[in-house]
């Protein structure tokens, strides 16, 4: 038996033109308006048995796996596989390369056996903050197993509608989020729990925002003809935005208003990088 959980995040948009506008005499009830970027819970669901429940308070005596079962090659190249093949095709997708950073995080909660997600505290990296995927099984299963399991979730999924018939998408969707190029993970052996192994993977920036698009469909590397590697794109910006509406306060402000440079560093600062 195995079980995925994953989630999704809200929108987090930044102000309005007009509330931009009045920022500066607000003060602090100004900032009241955004939307913070909590995780909403999808639920567990079983591969084996549809859905189900799993309490909170295992007491789960890890046990740490040695590093070779944890092969960042094989991780990267599954992701990386799954994700120049996604279809309809993607234009924007970045190539995945290994985090150190958000391994180093994804072990050290697997090794908690709690089989849940980790606290947003347990998933930032230098340059962002970072999603999630879980995975748990019975039995020791392969990487490349536990992130297909999450692709397969695309059955119940289409582009630009989004779930279909109330089948579970957010594993899938986050696998294929076109700004996550960085990922880490890590698995552990849970002695005391019903599921014995715990897989982990953390995806920075995150994905998964509330009505948006995992990635935008068109040719593969479309946005990027000059930096693409078997059809992923391989210029992503170096910066987070921290509001998913930059553009348009870019566009309404200019990035020499203040509030907009600092809140839009990626849209700011690179106009030819996959932001």
């Amino acid at each position: 038996m195995c079980c995925l959980i994953g989630e999704f995040h809200l929108n987090r948009r930044g102000p309005s033109s007009r509330q931009a506008l009045r920022s500066e005499q607000c003060g602090p009830n100004y900032h009241g308006y955004v939307h913070l970027q909590r995780p909403v819970r999808l639920g567990r669901f079983c591969c084996s048995s549809g859905s189900m429940h799993l309490g909170s308070g295992f007491n789960g005596s890890s046990t740490k796996l040695t590093a070779g079962q944890t092969d960042p090659t094989e991780i990267v190249n599954k992701h990386n596989d799954l994700r120049r093949n996604v279809q309809p095709s993607a234009s924007n997708m970045l190539e995945i390369s290994w985090s150190s950073e958000a391994a180093a995080n994804a072990q050290r909660w697997a090794n908690t056996c709690s089989m849940k997600h980790s606290p947003d505290s347990s998933r930032k990296i230098s340059t962002s903050g970072c999603g999630e995927n879980l995975y748990m099984s019975s039995w020791e299963d392969t990487w490349s197993n536990a992130i297909q399991s999450w692709y397969n979730e695309i059955k119940n999924w289409r582009y630009g509608v989004g779930a279909t018939n109330g089948g579970v998408v957010g594993h899938f969707t986050q696998l294929v989020w076109y700004r996550s190029n960085k990922v880490g993970c890590g698995m552990a052996y849970c002695s005391n729990s019903s599921y014995k192994y715990f897989y982990v993977c953390q995806y920075c920036p995150p994905g998964n925002y509330q009505y948006a698009r995992p990635y935008t469909s068109g040719p593969s590397c479309g946005d990027c003809p000059n930096a693409c590697n078997n059809k992923l794109c391989t210029n992503a910006c170096p910066y987070t935005d921290q509001y998913s509406n930059c553009a348009d306060l870019k566009k309404q402000w200019g990035c020499t208003q203040s509030e907009v440079a600092s809140w839009c560093p990626a849209s700011c600062k690179c106009s030819s990088e996959i932001i």
